[in-house]
């Protein structure tokens, strides 16, 4: 049910994994699969497929359906699996009744395909998704997608299944606005790049969770920063922000697109390669890699300290081997 569903993605770190892709570009689903059982052997609370991360802008919607059946058969039990609709209205409404035929928990309503748009205009284009289905739907603030509180608010009384507001763009004072309208009718995601440098002060706001791209590749890290967020240790959170977070984000802001491929980088660093990513972004070079590689070496100190401290868990039974 959508109202459980929301309470259970608002009550834990949530993640957009990686779609590993072979050297020809193919979607590689062994390799998706494996990628999915390790992430979801960790105690998250919501696995976000075809995303931003998973690089859900360059598949096919016959992709889209293969990534999204992978994840419902390889993601461990108790673990929701949330997939996409992206583009154009008839587009978005296609993914989401496919995602819904094929056993996924929930959408993630992406921004429309390039127009820009009246709010009567987005309205519209959310209202025709949460029609075809009744899977909870999470609409994603961000781009040329900016939601009114008003919209929101409309949205949300007219369809129960509108569960949560995603912010990607970090105007407080709009995010603040739409949380006093809409309270705690749904639940709000924090989805700015590298959400843990916002985490803090966004759990002041009421946005109790957000999507951690850094899971992909370093989950107990992940995990262990947002324990130490939701405990509002604010020295741990400093802490791994300096050691961290700041300096992988000076490599991801040197090129647009990066956002993405430094996962991908990530994952080779740790030894689980998701093969490269598809155009139109690019791969880090050798000298971003070894950088990468060498800050997550630097500053496994601060992450083992961080994950000692945290309240973290792995499911029961399953593998969760630190990285």
């Amino acid at each position: 049910m959508p109202a459980e569903l929301a309470q259970t993605l608002a009550d834990g770190l949530l993640s957009f994994p990686v779609t590993p892709f072979s050297a020809d570009l193919a979607v590689d689903r062994p390799a998706l699969i494996e990628h999915l059982q390790w992430q979801s052997s960790y105690d998250v609370a919501g696995l976000f497929v075809a995303g931003g991360t998973g690089e859900g802008f360059s598949l096919s919607l016959a992709e889209h359906a293969e990534v999204t059946a992978a994840a419902v058969q390889a993601v461990s039990a108790g673990v929701p699996v949330i997939s996409s609709a992206a583009g154009n209205t008839a587009q978005a409404v296609e993914m989401a009744r496919q995602a819904e035929q094929l056993g996924a928990d929930g959408i993630l309503l992406m921004p429309p395909y390039l127009t820009e748009a009246s709010q009567a205009g987005l309205e519209a284009h959310v209202s025709a998704v949460l029609r075809a289905t009744r899977l909870g739907v999470i609409v994603y603030h961000r781009a040329n997608a900016r939601y009114s509180a008003q919209t929101v608010a409309r949205l949300a009384a007219t369809h129960e299944n509108l569960i949560g507001f995603k912010d990607g763009i970090g105007d407080l004072e709009h995010l603040a606005t739409v949380r006093s309208v809409n309270g705690d009718r749904l639940f709000y995601l924090g989805g700015l790049p590298t959400a843990e440098t916002f985490a803090l002060p966004l759990l002041q706001m009421g946005v109790s969770t957000y999507s951690s791209a850094m899971f992909n590749f370093v989950p107990e890290f992940a995990l262990g920063f947002y324990s130490a967020v939701r405990r509002q240790d604010h020295e741990a959170v400093q802490g791994a922000l300096d050691a961290f977070v700041l300096p992988y984000l000076e490599i991801r802001d040197r090129e647009k697109g990066h956002g993405v491929s430094i996962i991908k980088a990530g994952l080779r660093a740790v030894g689980r390669d998701a093969g490269p990513v598809r155009p139109p972004l690019r791969d880090l070079d050798a000298q971003e890699q070894a950088q990468l590689e060498a800050l997550i070496l630097d500053a496994a100190p601060m992450r083992e300290a961080l994950i000692a401290s945290s309240d973290m868990t792995t499911r029961p039974g399953l593998d969760a081997a630190a990285v």
